[in-house]
């Protein structure tokens, strides 16, 4: 697998029925009642983020999930922490609903709205950043989903061209200026470095795709001694 600037190899795997991590996920909140566990699904752009964390949400009972790009969309790629926290992560913590539109909604005439139940018990944040530094605290559970960088590429192009409308060069063109941006903002942050766990979406271990996950236990830096 070719990793992304500064991410290092997870390992060693093992291959998880989808079902049993959902469930583990889940259980970061037994015996808790008055909020829904928090679980971010964090990775590159292109990194089958989206794609894992809705196959966890239909396999939980009252699960709903929360797209970062909804959040920043026509905002800032990067800077929309501030928008997460008062506009979903504040009210779930509160254990109420969340019904919230972001500023550019309002200002570009976006319909709707971004929504979680009352009633939901568990919460998937995904996108890339989700589990940022500035979100740690209010997160129950951080996954961070290692990619192969060029088959992310690939992918996230592909996926534009295809649900954009995008021709070939367009796409690549806004690839580059997302990596631009991407590329920095994750080597400061670091995400993988405060994963709970890690989740593989290229073929490290041969597994069924649809029903099973490959995963690595978090591989959390030693504290040194200055520390």
């Amino acid at each position: 697998m070719e990793l992304g600037p500064g991410e290092p190899a997870a390992g060693p795997w093992r291959v998880e029925r989808l079902d049993v991590f959902a469930r583990s996920l889940a259980g970061a909140g037994a015996g808790r009642t008055s909020r829904p566990v928090v679980v971010a699904v964090d990775g590159r752009g292109g990194g089958g983020k989206t794609t894992l964390a809705e196959r966890l949400c239909r396999l939980l009972p009252a699960a709903a999930v929360v797209h970062t790009d909804d959040v920043a969309w026509w905002h800032s790629r990067f800077g929309w922490d501030d928008l997460m926290i008062a506009g979903v992560l504040e009210p779930l913590h509160a254990g109420r609903g969340v019904r919230y539109r972001p500023p550019a909604w309002d200002a570009r005439g976006r319909p709707g709205h971004i929504e979680v139940p009352a009633a939901a018990r568990v919460v998937l944040i995904e996108g890339v950043g989700a589990s940022r530094r500035s979100l740690a605290d209010r997160l129950d559970v951080a996954v961070w989903v290692q990619s192969d960088y060029g088959e992310a590429k690939r992918r996230g192009i592909d996926r534009d061209m295809r649900t954009r409308g995008l021709d070939v060069s367009l796409a690549l063109r806004e690839w580059d200026e997302w990596e631009a941006e991407e590329v920095p903002f994750l080597l400061d942050d670091r995400p993988w470095e405060r994963a709970d766990v890690i989740a593989a979406s290229a073929p490290v271990l041969a597994h069924d795709p649809a029903a099973e996950v490959p995963l690595a236990p978090a591989a959390h830096p030693t504290p040194s001694p200055a520390d």
